[in-house]
């Protein structure tokens, strides 16, 4: 279904676009596509004092806190140096958007053992738009705690992507129209166009 509104308060949670990720093969788009909608989107919200939530996944050199429990793919392989910073292309040069929140997460979503909820409540926030890679991992897993976490959910799904075309189209076709309502860049865009019209904008700022 076509997406119905943005709240005054909502947040754009831009999921894992870092070095490491943005190297991957993605489909159905390529991470720079990806890369490029989320910082329109990112550009749009600072515009207007709307939350930008950049989350980025890393770990200890050791591994010692990546989430335990033994998985059929084992363990991780080693990480290159920088291989969890984020892209200039959405952070920005350091100081350049001093409002953005930055979470770092040890897990697939960006709710469990963060403080992203506090930073979110703390400003009022009642709606998330999430973008990022990947869609069946990092972005659905913070899909769905922030459905569960009591917010309203806007996936635009041309603005992410997944290693597995079939995950993506699993998430996209049979888990996001449970939890959220699905559309595209353009749909979120048009949405924060009507709010300039019917003059409504954000609070936004640092807590």
């Amino acid at each position: 279904m076509p997406l119905t509104t943005l709240d005054p308060n909502t947040a754009l949670v831009v999921v894992d676009l870092q070095h490491g990720v943005l190297g991957m093969s993605t489909q159905p788009y390529d991470t720079r596509e990806v890369l490029a909608r989320s910082v329109e989107l990112a550009e749009a919200f600072r515009a207007r004092g709307l939350p930008v939530v950049l989350v980025r996944v890393s770990f200890a050199p050791d591994g010692a806190d990546a989430p335990p429990g033994r998985t059929d793919a084992g363990p991780a392989a080693a990480r290159p140096a920088g291989w969890d910073v984020l892209a200039e292309e959405i952070a920005g040069r350091p100081g350049e958007h001093p409002d953005d929140i930055v979470v770092t997460k040890r897990n697939w979503g960006a709710f469990h053992g963060t403080d992203l909820d506090v930073h979110l409540r703390r400003r009022g926030v009642t709606q998330v738009v999430v973008t990022g890679i990947a869609t069946a991992m990092g972005v659905e897993s913070t899909a769905r705690a922030a459905h569960e976490h009591g917010y309203h959910v806007t996936l635009p799904v041309d603005a992410m992507a997944d290693g597995d075309p079939e995950r993506h189209r699993n998430s996209v076709e049979r888990v996001f129209p449970r939890l959220a309502e699905t559309g595209t860049t353009a749909d979120v865009l048009a949405l924060l166009a009507q709010r300039d019209t019917r003059g409504t904008g954000g609070t936004g700022g640092a807590a």
